[in-house]
């Protein structure tokens, strides 16, 4: 009963809404056409298998009225009252549909029963029956087999019903025809049992129509109670759950409206991840879930976690993070098997030292509880600039503070050179970045070495200079 085709695209919308209500429409004309065929041949025959399927037939007909209604109103666009859309009018109306199938078994039960049991209608034989209910066959094959088609094309659940729904009473018109032909037989060659053949008949279609509404109300109910298959859930989940950095799924709830999907899921992610990796790792994660309901209205909620196998710097980095500062310069020290770290936090310059060293003392505590193995945690305390440089207009100067940065990079045998010298000025103070060439294969720790050794020789050499910003560069990069 469910199209196993995901819901149209945004691209393909009016063109499959479009479909939809003309699929729906020639169904609610085909429908009225052969429930007032079969109304007809019924009264004129007395046949209560005839008459039973005429109203079938006209369940068909409400039910495609129905239909054709609800595929309508489901395609309208979401509004603030229906901020998840329309799509389960369609499920409601499936609903109404169940509830006229039911009322219609009891009645065609409770006729047969009494043309049973208390008395017998003789039929009145003809070839019109015959042909009303093979025509009927051949409509409900066409319909069904349409309704369908655009079903899968569109994924909506009333039309699929539709097409399910016709499909079965191509079986219940021929429960009638066996009813009419045991009947002929019995009337011609003397067989008194098969007078009844035309109420049992009945009841078999009856039955049939029982045992659909049972199938789409369970699935109209289901649907509106946002069942969905177990399957289809636990595939999600496991999609999303080979997402690299995806550490664990703690909520994922999916629902359907009409033939629109919604999931909605909760990621544990590392603490230690930045804003930009976190929306790349959702965008994995929307598109996991897209492998299996497609055109899914998809919403990922993140929440930090520690790692298994985070390390003590990456807690101390985490505190710092949710503090709002970065620490640099970090470094830990097993002292006599006691861990002490040490780091640098720039702050607002306009802070004063007291509030700067209060902020700077939560921050130590948080650590020291975020990580109890450390004893003590010692922080530098730098200034944050929060004020734009302008350009220098020492000239001469500047030109200066370049000679002496050039003759101290000489004194190191790695350097290879230095070069984008920048000096910019405040009105206090006087700051100087630089690119520094060194060799491809270097270590880190003695690039940081060498360079924190060129710092400290220029601030000899110009000690007006408070702050210098060296970016050290391979040789093969300045060779491109």
């Amino acid at each position: 009963m469910t199209p196993t085709a995901p819901s149209p695209s945004a691209k393909n919308m009016a063109q499959h809404s479009a479909e939809k209500r003309s699929v729906s429409l020639n169904s609610m004309l085909a429908a009225a056409v052969m429930t007032v065929l079969k109304l007809i041949t019924g009264i004129l025959s007395g046949s209560l298998g005839v008459l039973s399927d005429a109203a079938h037939s006209g369940l068909d007909l409400v039910g495609a009225a129905m239909t054709f209604f609800s595929v309508r109103v489901s395609d309208l666009p979401a509004d603030e009252d229906h901020t998840y859309g329309h799509g389960k009018i369609e499920n409601l109306s499936t609903i109404g549909e169940v509830v006229l199938m039911a009322a219609s078994s009891v009645w065609i039960v409770y006729e047969a029963l009494v043309r049973i049991f208390v008395h017998t209608v003789e039929l009145r034989h003809s070839i019109w029956p015959v042909l009303v209910v093979l025509t009927s066959i051949v409509v409900d094959f066409w319909r069904s087999r349409r309704l369908r088609e655009v079903a899968i094309r569109t994924g909506s659940p009333a039309l699929a019903t539709d097409a399910f729904h016709f499909s079965s009473d191509i079986w219940s018109s021929v429960a009638v025809l066996i009813g009419l032909g045991a009947s002929w037989i019995g009337t011609h060659f003397g067989v008194p049992w098969l007078d009844y053949a035309d109420p049992v008949a009945a009841i078999v279609v009856s039955i049939l129509i029982l045992r659909l509404t049972i199938m789409l109300g369970h699935e109209a109910v289901g649907v509106l109670m946002d069942r969905i298959p177990a399957d289809t859930r636990r595939k999600i989940m496991r999609d999303v759950a080979e997402v690299p950095g995806v550490m664990a799924i703690e909520q994922a709830r999916v629902r359907r409206a009409g033939p629109n999907y919604f999931a909605d899921m909760t990621l544990a992610l590392p603490r230690r991840y930045t804003f930009e990796h976190t929306d790349a790792l959702v965008q994995a994660a929307r598109s996991a879930v897209h492998r299996t309901l497609p055109d899914a209205d998809v919403v990922i909620h993140t929440v930090p976690r520690e790692a298994r196998a985070e390390s003590i710097f990456d807690r101390v980095r985490a505190v710092a993070a949710r503090n709002n500062v970065s620490v640099h310069e970090l470094s830990i020290q097993s002292l006599h098997g006691r861990l002490r770290v040490e780091q640098h936090v720039e702050l607002d310059e306009n802070l004063s030292l007291r509030e700067a060293h209060e902020f700077v003392s939560g921050l130590e505590a948080e650590i020291l509880r975020a990580a109890p193995e450390i004893d003590l945690v010692l922080t530098h305390i730098e200034s944050e600039p929060a004020t734009i440089e302008q350009p220098s207009e020492f000239v001469e100067e500047d030109k200066k503070i370049e000679f002496s940065l050039l003759k101290s990079a000489h004194l190191f045998p790695e350097i290879v050179d230095v070069h984008e010298i920048t000096v910019g000025r405040t009105s206090e103070h006087i700051y100087v970045s630089c690119h520094c060439t060194l060799p491809d294969d270097l270590p880190m720790h003695r690039v940081h070495e060498v360079i924190t050794a060129l710092e400290d020789r220029f601030k000899l050499e110009c000690p007006d200079v408070q702050r210098v910003t060296i970016h050290p560069e391979p040789v093969t990069d300045n060779l491109r």
